[in-house]
């Protein structure tokens, strides 16, 4: 079994970086509105074009990312995007938002979709449910285990795994903190990577309890699954990514170079690995040029099952390169002089050149000239040098560089820049053809019949019917030598210079009588026809493609959302009231919510499992994750004619199997009429909408929605759920969540301007943050129910009775105020009203 290594393009150069260094497929932006690195350097359509014919001739396929959720007024012009791209050779297209895929589906169905990670699938029930829906791929969550991934394979969806870059702290497609705190949404494309800031964990008091160095308490290193290349093919992965659309060409040529070299490894020599974990060699040569790509240091811990200290960069968020070696010596350096009251002050006769000084460094590993080198001492880290390499140094050897100051004795050093990568992907960028694809050359010379030459793809995709691309041109009837016959040596020198073409002989097959004589320029021409045919053969399915693409219909999402979900035929009347709903951490809280006015009841389904007292027709709250281990404490909830809430797609296909009454959380987003629909005919009897929702787009879909729409409209939101246990930065774990003791503490993470994010984890470690500023919507309500909005929500999980009561009384007032043809009270003050009056972009 093969795997696709599928490489990150954030502009031009680095696209030509991942076709230099092999990749089989390359991902990437077109524009700036619709995909999920909107920073990066992203195709115009143009630009676009010409990526997509480069790749094609190399036999790389092209996908397109829209992978962010879609607003109703914008689906026409996503769709037109999707065209467009189309238009100009696009593969696949990765797709987030629900609606967006099912309006793509329905338009072009000969289109190839790919579902995204921002989607959060991460079991079987729910790639089955996005494979009914059309999904030709599914990208899974970062999260699983090797174990997981190997069973959800068995349903026949291709699989998608990142294998190396990056990790999110959050479980992508549920992070609401960076919009939260900064009004930039990940959902939106803009994440502004909150988790690779400083915090500190504290306790109720205000008191530090993390562990000294361990400053950023979300902040992982970065994949790296090199050694599980072969495990990852038994396990079925149908394409193993490179995060980094974000990164320079050098370091795209670098990284997918050398998984390039894995991959090609593994299948020339399966007998060297086995499908076990950590299973395949890598050569030192390849571990190197990993390593001095930028990382945060790189762990595979996730497919092993495991979530501990071992994948976190507590201490830096920035490139760790490769450790190289330390200082043994320092000398020169700036002089200082004391003055008259014994402060010392630099010499002012002594010019820059001469104050700087010159540090031996040991290397272990080779070092290049032109290497960048930083030099961080561990007592001061902050006080880090850069210098560079000046000569080309064996491991076990010395260098001296000439650097600012003196550094202490013994002081880490690690090349952070490699001049090789740099060089190597300037040199493939600088080739008129970025990569060539190897073909077989078949030679006909017959004397009295055309001269011929067929070419024939050897690797790449097929076409459409299943073959590989060929082409054959004739040219000039062979005759017999008038002078000096030609032999078979000589036509494949000549054939076999295919020059600037995109091609590269394999291997020949020559057919030819003897005593044939020819002249080879005329060789030549035959020979350039044939590349020119293949390259027409390649590249005419995507022609015949663009030739039937469908026009954008206008009003795509109301469309969408009309074919899929019949309106009643008069809509109800907006309701006069709303049901006021809560959502109780304790039996406690649901009963002082319940005296204070609510009719509805939510819980977590751990306190409904572990505590007793829960107010009858509590309805249970399912994890917005829900991996195959989750099944057996999730799954029994969710009971035919019952309301259950649902925070994924997984959960959503489970309870319209089992008949019960699924409400969508607000984790699954829905911006757009469409989405609304979809979730709705694939059985939603009630919907939460988003807090990332401004009021008119909330007004908008719940006048449109033909079940109960709700909103939590009080509470603190959570903008982050982890696989991590965030309190393991106290370096104090017990691995035992049952008997841990910061666990029943209220603990929070403060924030480098001293705001308070509290922090929950639950029995399985897994870690909720919530916001620092407490949502108070309830001055909008009556707009909220005019809409259609009709369950209105006070999240209590991180109140106790007394202040629940107080958050549902608010609530109940100001809903009989507009009951009342009064305004309700103003915000309370220290709360935030969201994104109700500002969109997240």
């Amino acid at each position: 079994m093969t795997m696709e290594l599928l490489a990150p393009a954030g502009g031009e150069e680095p696209f030509r970086a991942a076709l230099a260094a092999g990749a089989d497929a390359i991902y990437c932006g077109v524009g700036n509105d619709f995909n999920a690195r909107r920073g990066a350097n992203n195709f115009t359509y143009d630009a676009f074009e010409r990526a997509c014919r480069a790749a094609h001739l190399a036999g790389t396929r092209v996908y397109v990312t829209i992978n962010v959720v879609v607003r109703d007024e914008e689906m026409d012009r996503a769709l037109a995007l999707v065209r467009s791209a189309a238009l100009r050779g696009a593969d696949a297209f990765i797709i987030q938002d629900w609606g967006l895929f099912e309006a793509i589906r329905r338009t072009w169905p000969e289109l190839e979709l790919h579902v995204s990670t921002q989607a959060n699938v991460h079991d079987a029930r729910g790639v089955r449910w996005a494979r009914e829906r059309g999904a030709h791929r599914v990208t899974l969550s970062r999260e699983l285990s090797l174990a997981e991934i190997g069973h959800i394979a068995k349903e026949g969806v291709e699989l998608e795994v990142f294998g190396h870059g990056a990790l999110c702290y959050c479980y992508s497609g549920v992070c609401l903190m960076s919009s939260m705190v900064g009004g930039r949404s990940a959902n939106r494309g803009l994440c502004a990577q909150p988790c690779r800031l400083l915090y500190d964990l504290v306790d109720e008091s205000g008191r530090s309890v993390s562990a000294p160095g361990r400053t950023r308490p979300l902040c992982p290193k970065d994949a790296c699954t090199a050694s599980d290349v072969s495990a990852l093919m038994a396990a079925g992965v149908g394409s193993l990514k490179v995060e980094g659309r974000m990164k320079a060409p050098d370091y795209v040529w670098s990284v997918v170079g050398a998984y390039r070299e894995q991959i090609d490894s593994v299948l020339a020599h399966p007998e060297a690995s086995s499908a076990e974990l950590g299973s395949t060699p890598v050569p030192a040569e390849v571990a190197r040029r990993l390593k001095r790509a930028f990382n945060r240091d790189f762990t595979d811990a996730y497919l092993r099952g495991s979530a501990d200290d071992e994948m976190m960069s507590y201490e830096r968020s920035n490139n760790r390169g490769e450790l190289v070696g330390e200082v043994l010596s320092s000398s020169g350096g700036q002089v200082q002089r004391r003055d008259g009251k014994g402060n010392l002050h630099k010499d002012p006769r002594q010019d820059k050149r001469s104050a700087r000084c010159t540090v031996t460094v040991r290397v272990d590993e080779p070092v290049g000239a032109g290497d960048l080198l930083e030099l961080r001492p561990v007592d001061n880290p902050d006080a880090f040098l850069t210098a560079t390499v000046p000569a080309d140094v064996s491991a076990g050897g010395t260098v001296e560089c000439r650097v600012a100051r003196p550094m202490p004795k013994g002081c880490p050093v690690r090349v952070i820049r490699s001049k090789a990568a740099h060089d190597g992907s300037a040199a493939a960028l600088a080739r008129e053809v970025c990569r060539r694809r190897k073909v077989d050359v078949r030679i006909v010379a017959r004397t009295g019949e055309p001269f011929t030459v067929e070419l024939a793809c050897v690797d790449g995709p097929a076409l459409p019917d299943g073959s590989m691309p060929r082409a054959q041109a004739s040219g000039f009837v062979v005759e017999p030598a008038r002078t000096k016959a030609v032999s078979a040596e000589d036509l494949v020198e000549h054939v076999g210079r295919m020059g600037s073409t995109p091609f590269e002989p394999r291997g020949f097959d020559v057919e030819l009588d003897e005593g044939c004589g020819m002249g080879f320029s005329a060789v030549h021409k035959v020979r350039a026809a044939a590349c020119e045919a293949l390259e027409r053969a390649i590249l005419a399915p995507y022609a015949e493609r663009a030739a039937a693409l469908a026009p954008v219909p206008r009003e795509s999402s109301a469309r969408i959302a009309s074919s899929l979900v019949a309106a009643p035929a008069s809509r109800p009347c907006p309701p006069r009231s709303a049901e006021v709903c809560v959502v109780a951490p304790t039996p406690e809280v649901a009963e002082a919510a319940i005296a204070a006015g609510v009719t509805r009841v939510y819980a977590q389904t751990d306190d409904l499992s572990t505590l007793d007292g829960w107010p009858a027709g509590t309805v249970p709250v399912l994890d917005e994750v829900c991996r195959e281990p989750d099944h057996e404490r999730l799954d029994r909830w969710v009971e035919a004619g019952a309301p259950v809430a649902v925070g994924n797609v997984s959960e959503l296909a489970l309870a319209a199997e089992r008949g019960a009454l699924a409400e969508v959380r607000g984790c699954i987003p829905v911006h757009n009429e469409a989405c609304l629909a979809v979730l709705e005919s694939a059985g939603a009897a009630g919907v939460w909408l988003s807090p990332e929702l401004t009021l008119e787009e909330v007004c908008h879909l719940a006048s449109r929605a033909t079940v109960a729409a709700g909103l939590v409209v009080s509470g603190r939101p959570r903008v982050m759920t982890s696989e991590h246990c965030v309190l393991k930065v106290a370096a104090a774990c017990v691995h035992d969540c049952a008997r841990c003791g910061l666990r029943r503490r209220r603990l929070s993470l403060r924030d480098r301007d001293g705001r308070l994010l509290p922090v929950r984890t639950d029995l399985r470690a897994r870690s909720r943050i919530y916001d620092a500023v407490p949502l108070d919507l309830t001055p909008q309500v009556g707009e909220l129910m005019s809409a259609g909005v009709s369950r209105l929500a006070v999240d209590a999980t991180l109140l106790d009775a007394s202040e629940a009561s107080a958050a549902v009384e608010r609530l109940v007032r100001a809903i009989a105020a507009v009951a009342a043809g009064r305004k309700p009270a103003e915000r309370e003050r220290h709360a935030s009203s969201g994104h109700l009056f500002w969109g997240i972009g």
